[in-house]
Protein backbone atom coordinates (compact mmCIF):
# COMPACT_ATOMS: atom_id res chain seq x y z
CA UNK A 1 0.00 0.00 0.00
CA UNK A 2 1.54 3.20 -0.93
CA UNK A 3 2.15 5.44 2.06
CA UNK A 4 -0.27 8.58 1.81
CA UNK A 5 0.77 11.99 3.75
CA UNK A 6 -1.43 12.73 6.92
CA UNK A 7 0.65 15.61 8.56
CA UNK A 8 3.42 17.70 6.22
CA UNK A 9 5.20 20.18 8.05
CA UNK A 10 7.20 22.30 5.47
CA UNK A 11 10.00 25.20 6.84
CA UNK A 12 8.63 25.42 10.48
CA UNK A 13 10.72 27.48 13.32
CA UNK A 14 9.31 28.11 16.45
CA UNK A 15 10.09 30.95 18.27
CA UNK A 16 9.54 32.58 21.60
CA UNK A 17 9.47 36.66 20.63
CA UNK A 18 12.91 36.97 19.04
CA UNK A 19 14.67 33.67 20.63
CA UNK A 20 14.10 30.71 18.11
CA UNK A 21 13.93 27.23 19.25
CA UNK A 22 13.93 25.44 16.56
CA UNK A 23 14.22 25.92 12.33
CA UNK A 24 13.56 24.63 8.97
CA UNK A 25 11.70 21.75 10.24
CA UNK A 26 10.53 19.61 7.27
CA UNK A 27 8.90 15.99 7.68
CA UNK A 28 5.93 13.93 7.14
CA UNK A 29 3.77 11.95 8.96
CA UNK A 30 1.85 9.07 7.18
CA UNK A 31 -1.81 7.94 7.69
CA UNK A 32 -1.20 4.91 10.03
CA UNK A 33 1.97 5.00 11.67
CA UNK A 34 3.41 6.03 14.48
CA UNK A 35 5.70 8.81 14.52
CA UNK A 36 8.41 9.36 17.03
CA UNK A 37 9.56 13.10 17.78
CA UNK A 38 12.97 12.58 19.79
CA UNK A 39 15.86 14.33 21.28
CA UNK A 40 17.14 15.57 24.67
CA UNK A 41 15.96 17.76 26.89
CA UNK A 42 14.87 21.15 26.06
CA UNK A 43 15.33 20.68 22.41
CA UNK A 44 11.61 21.41 21.67
CA UNK A 45 9.79 18.30 21.48
CA UNK A 46 7.00 19.09 23.60
CA UNK A 47 6.79 22.83 21.47
CA UNK A 48 6.73 20.81 18.57
CA UNK A 49 3.37 18.72 19.55
CA UNK A 50 2.07 22.36 20.58
CA UNK A 51 2.48 23.51 17.22
CA UNK A 52 0.48 20.65 15.68
CA UNK A 53 -2.27 20.29 17.76
CA UNK A 54 -3.33 24.34 17.43
CA UNK A 55 -1.87 25.72 21.00
CA UNK A 56 1.17 27.67 19.00
CA UNK A 57 1.68 29.13 15.75
CA UNK A 58 4.82 29.00 13.62
CA UNK A 59 7.12 31.69 13.67
CA UNK A 60 7.13 31.11 10.08
CA UNK A 61 6.39 27.68 7.98
CA UNK A 62 3.62 25.53 7.47
CA UNK A 63 1.91 22.42 9.19
CA UNK A 64 -0.87 20.64 6.64
CA UNK A 65 -3.39 17.83 7.57
CA UNK A 66 -3.87 16.41 3.99
CA UNK A 67 -4.48 18.89 1.68
CA UNK A 68 -4.94 21.79 4.01
CA UNK A 69 -2.69 24.07 5.69
CA UNK A 70 -3.59 24.04 9.44
CA UNK A 71 -2.58 28.13 10.22
CA UNK A 72 -3.84 29.22 7.19
CA UNK A 73 -7.07 27.65 7.43
CA UNK A 74 -9.81 30.24 8.94
CA UNK A 75 -11.07 30.21 12.96
CA UNK A 76 -13.45 27.68 11.99
CA UNK A 77 -12.27 25.35 9.84
CA UNK A 78 -9.38 25.39 12.36
CA UNK A 79 -11.79 24.22 15.23
CA UNK A 80 -13.45 21.51 13.01
CA UNK A 81 -10.05 20.23 12.12
CA UNK A 82 -8.74 19.82 15.83
CA UNK A 83 -12.02 17.62 16.66
CA UNK A 84 -10.01 14.97 14.31
CA UNK A 85 -7.54 15.14 17.02
CA UNK A 86 -7.09 12.84 20.47
CA UNK A 87 -4.05 14.66 22.85
CA UNK A 88 -2.77 12.45 26.26
CA UNK A 89 -0.75 15.06 27.59
CA UNK A 90 2.21 13.98 29.92
CA UNK A 91 0.71 13.99 33.10
CA UNK A 92 -3.30 12.79 32.12
CA UNK A 93 -4.38 15.94 32.98
CA UNK A 94 -7.43 14.51 34.12
CA UNK A 95 -10.25 16.77 35.85
CA UNK A 96 -9.77 15.22 39.40
CA UNK A 97 -12.78 16.20 40.59
CA UNK A 98 -14.67 14.32 37.74
CA UNK A 99 -15.01 10.76 37.89
CA UNK A 100 -13.10 8.55 34.85
CA UNK A 101 -16.65 8.10 33.13
CA UNK A 102 -17.17 11.59 33.59
CA UNK A 103 -13.83 13.12 32.00
CA UNK A 104 -14.31 10.79 29.07
CA UNK A 105 -18.09 11.79 28.81
CA UNK A 106 -16.91 15.41 28.13
CA UNK A 107 -16.25 16.60 25.33
CA UNK A 108 -18.49 13.98 23.86
CA UNK A 109 -21.35 16.14 25.65
CA UNK A 110 -19.97 18.95 24.41
CA UNK A 111 -19.75 18.15 20.99
CA UNK A 112 -22.03 15.65 19.95
CA UNK A 113 -25.70 15.87 20.27
CA UNK A 114 -25.89 11.66 22.01
CA UNK A 115 -28.16 11.16 24.59
CA UNK A 116 -27.35 10.52 28.45
CA UNK A 117 -27.38 6.67 27.60
CA UNK A 118 -25.24 6.76 24.22
CA UNK A 119 -22.73 8.67 25.98
CA UNK A 120 -22.20 6.08 28.70
CA UNK A 121 -22.25 3.38 26.32
CA UNK A 122 -19.48 5.03 24.31
CA UNK A 123 -17.89 5.86 27.71
CA UNK A 124 -17.42 2.33 28.93
CA UNK A 125 -16.12 0.70 25.25
CA UNK A 126 -13.04 3.35 25.41
CA UNK A 127 -12.86 2.44 29.09
CA UNK A 128 -12.49 -1.29 27.94
CA UNK A 129 -10.30 -0.25 25.42
CA UNK A 130 -7.70 0.68 27.50
CA UNK A 131 -8.10 -2.09 30.10
CA UNK A 132 -10.03 -0.09 32.42
CA UNK A 133 -14.20 -1.88 32.21
CA UNK A 134 -15.38 -1.48 35.59
CA UNK A 135 -13.56 1.94 36.46
CA UNK A 136 -16.03 4.39 35.47
CA UNK A 137 -16.80 5.78 38.69
CA UNK A 138 -13.68 6.24 40.62
CA UNK A 139 -11.56 9.12 40.70
CA UNK A 140 -8.26 9.87 39.57
CA UNK A 141 -6.85 10.14 43.06
CA UNK A 142 -8.17 6.40 43.31
CA UNK A 143 -6.27 5.30 40.56
CA UNK A 144 -2.38 4.32 39.63
CA UNK A 145 0.19 6.39 37.39
CA UNK A 146 -0.04 3.81 34.72
CA UNK A 147 -4.14 3.45 35.13
CA UNK A 148 -4.09 6.81 34.82
CA UNK A 149 -1.91 6.73 31.62
CA UNK A 150 -4.94 4.87 29.75
CA UNK A 151 -7.66 6.84 31.11
CA UNK A 152 -5.89 9.71 29.45
CA UNK A 153 -5.64 7.90 26.20
CA UNK A 154 -9.37 6.70 26.91
CA UNK A 155 -9.98 10.41 26.83
CA UNK A 156 -7.94 11.43 23.63
CA UNK A 157 -9.70 8.75 22.27
CA UNK A 158 -13.21 9.84 22.98
CA UNK A 159 -14.03 11.41 19.58
CA UNK A 160 -13.40 8.69 17.47
CA UNK A 161 -10.20 10.37 16.05
CA UNK A 162 -8.52 10.22 13.20
CA UNK A 163 -5.14 11.30 15.30
CA UNK A 164 -3.38 10.49 18.42
CA UNK A 165 -1.13 13.09 19.94
CA UNK A 166 1.03 11.48 23.27
CA UNK A 167 2.83 13.35 25.23
CA UNK A 168 5.62 11.26 26.97
CA UNK A 169 3.28 8.78 27.51
CA UNK A 170 5.32 6.31 29.42
CA UNK A 171 7.34 9.33 32.06
CA UNK A 172 7.30 7.87 35.48
CA UNK A 173 6.18 4.57 34.53
CA UNK A 174 8.42 1.76 36.13
CA UNK A 175 9.17 -0.25 32.86
CA UNK A 176 6.85 -3.45 33.15
CA UNK A 177 4.03 -0.31 32.93
CA UNK A 178 5.54 1.78 29.92
CA UNK A 179 5.93 -1.56 28.16
CA UNK A 180 2.34 -2.09 28.85
CA UNK A 181 1.59 0.88 27.58
CA UNK A 182 3.35 0.84 24.29
CA UNK A 183 1.57 -2.81 23.51
CA UNK A 184 -1.79 -0.47 24.19
CA UNK A 185 -0.28 1.91 21.90
CA UNK A 186 0.49 -0.49 18.79
CA UNK A 187 -3.40 -2.57 19.56
CA UNK A 188 -4.90 0.71 19.15
CA UNK A 189 -3.17 2.13 16.30
CA UNK A 190 -3.77 -1.55 14.59
CA UNK A 191 -7.41 -2.05 15.73
CA UNK A 192 -8.54 1.91 15.29
CA UNK A 193 -6.37 2.55 12.08
CA UNK A 194 -5.60 5.73 13.32
CA UNK A 195 -2.34 7.75 13.12
CA UNK A 196 -0.03 8.53 16.13
CA UNK A 197 2.29 11.15 17.21
CA UNK A 198 4.34 10.45 20.48
CA UNK A 199 6.79 13.13 21.81
CA UNK A 200 9.44 10.33 24.07
CA UNK A 201 12.76 9.84 24.78
CA UNK A 202 11.91 6.77 26.25
CA UNK A 203 14.91 4.01 23.97
CA UNK A 204 12.02 1.39 24.99
CA UNK A 205 9.30 2.75 23.53
CA UNK A 206 11.12 4.05 20.61
CA UNK A 207 12.29 1.01 19.42
CA UNK A 208 9.07 -0.76 20.47
CA UNK A 209 6.36 1.40 18.48
CA UNK A 210 8.66 3.97 16.29
CA UNK A 211 7.24 3.54 12.41
CA UNK A 212 8.91 6.82 11.65
CA UNK A 213 10.66 9.58 13.43
CA UNK A 214 12.19 13.03 13.73
CA UNK A 215 15.49 14.39 15.88
CA UNK A 216 15.45 17.55 16.70
CA UNK A 217 18.66 19.09 18.31
CA UNK A 218 19.02 21.85 20.69
CA UNK A 219 22.19 22.63 20.14
CA UNK A 220 21.74 22.73 16.12
CA UNK A 221 18.35 24.38 16.71
CA UNK A 222 17.02 21.92 13.54
CA UNK A 223 16.28 18.51 12.81
CA UNK A 224 19.46 16.54 12.49
CA UNK A 225 18.03 12.88 11.74
CA UNK A 226 14.40 11.27 10.19
CA UNK A 227 13.76 7.79 10.00
CA UNK A 228 12.96 4.46 11.55
CA UNK A 229 14.34 5.09 14.77
CA UNK A 230 15.74 1.15 14.48
CA UNK A 231 17.58 2.16 11.11
CA UNK A 232 18.63 5.17 12.91
CA UNK A 233 20.37 3.05 15.08
CA UNK A 234 22.38 0.89 12.52
CA UNK A 235 22.61 2.88 9.77
CA UNK A 236 23.36 6.80 11.29
CA UNK A 237 26.50 8.36 12.08
CA UNK A 238 25.74 11.32 13.36
CA UNK A 239 27.19 11.12 16.56
CA UNK A 240 24.34 13.44 18.63
CA UNK A 241 22.08 10.95 16.98
CA UNK A 242 24.34 7.92 18.03
CA UNK A 243 25.01 9.21 21.69
CA UNK A 244 21.42 9.48 22.05
CA UNK A 245 19.73 6.40 20.92
CA UNK A 246 22.91 3.96 22.53
CA UNK A 247 22.75 5.73 26.05
CA UNK A 248 26.15 7.48 24.84
CA UNK A 249 27.43 3.51 24.80
CA UNK A 250 28.75 3.99 21.35
CA UNK A 251 29.61 7.29 19.52
CA UNK A 252 29.92 7.82 16.00
CA UNK A 253 33.83 7.99 15.28
CA UNK A 254 33.65 10.41 12.45
CA UNK A 255 37.50 11.02 10.22
CA UNK A 256 40.35 13.80 10.80
CA UNK A 257 38.07 16.93 9.34
CA UNK A 258 35.08 14.82 8.34
CA UNK A 259 31.87 16.82 9.84
CA UNK A 260 28.56 15.69 11.71
CA UNK A 261 26.64 15.01 8.95
CA UNK A 262 22.29 14.68 9.31
CA UNK A 263 20.43 11.36 8.78
CA UNK A 264 17.62 11.83 6.81
CA UNK A 265 16.31 8.27 5.97
CA UNK A 266 13.89 7.38 3.00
Amino acid sequence: MPEEPHITVQNLTMAFGSYILQRNLTFTVNRGEIFVIMGGSGCGKSTLLRHLIGLKAPATGTISYGDTSFWEAAPAKREKMMRRFGVMYQSGALWSSLTLAENIALSIELYTPLKPAQIAEIVSLKLALVGLAGFEDYYPSEISGGMKKRAGIARAMALDPEILFFDEPSAGLDPVSARLLDDLILELRDSLGATVVVVTHDLASIFTIGDNSVFIDAEEKTMIATGNPKRLLEECRNPTVRNFLTRGEAKAELQPGETPAPCFLV
